[in-house]
């Protein structure tokens, strides 16, 4: 099942999902499956369940991107344990569509999260993971890339999308 992306102005983008406490059941399977579906439909790199409007600590990844085999990836209850370095490229989000600004983010990122047995687990990404990795969480604890924009930036793209919501074309 293909879900619809929650935007930028829904409240569930703004607040810190609930930790995952039950685990290996159908439904959470079925619901990262049907997250999967979605990042493929929508051609993103990851996706957390924020953006389609359920408040739980999910993640999922494929930094293949379409481009070779997948290299799926379910983070749940993530944190961020280690940043290292810097990198600054465009990024952009299935939540605030047709935008595209540089953020600065970590060359390489270690994170400590469950898997969907509920063990827990570490790994470190680096370049789009490390990117995509600080970029699911930050969604996971109710950030928007654009809180890592200027304010004039942040203030521009805000305005944009409320003239777009006042022509009917965000809904």
């Amino acid at each position: 099942m293909i879900y619809p992306i929650v935007k930028l102005g829904d409240p569930v983008l703004e607040k810190k999902a609930e930790t995952v406490t039950e685990f290996d059941t159908p439904e959470l399977h079925e619901l990262i499956e049907n997250m999967f579906e979605t990042m493929y439909a929508n051609r993103g790199v990851g996706l957390a369940a924020t953006q389609i409007g359920i408040s739980r600590r999910i993640a999922v990844i494929d930094s293949a991107a379409g481009e070779g085999p997948p290299q799926r990836l379910v983070l749940i209850n993530p944190e961020i344990v280690r940043i290292e370095g810097k990198q600054v490229s465009e990024e952009g989000c299935l939540s605030v569509p047709g935008f595209r600004e540089p953020v600065r983010r970590g060359a390489r990122v270690t994170v400590r999260a469950q898997n969907v047995k509920g063990e827990p687990f570490e790994v470190t990404g680096e370049d789009l993971l490390a990117r995509a990795f600080e970029h699911e969480i930050d969604h996971l604890n109710g950030k928007l890339y654009l809180s890592r924009l200027s304010p004039l930036k942040r203030d521009v793209i805000k305005r944009r999308v409320r003239k777009l919501q006042k022509e009917g074309e965000w809904a």
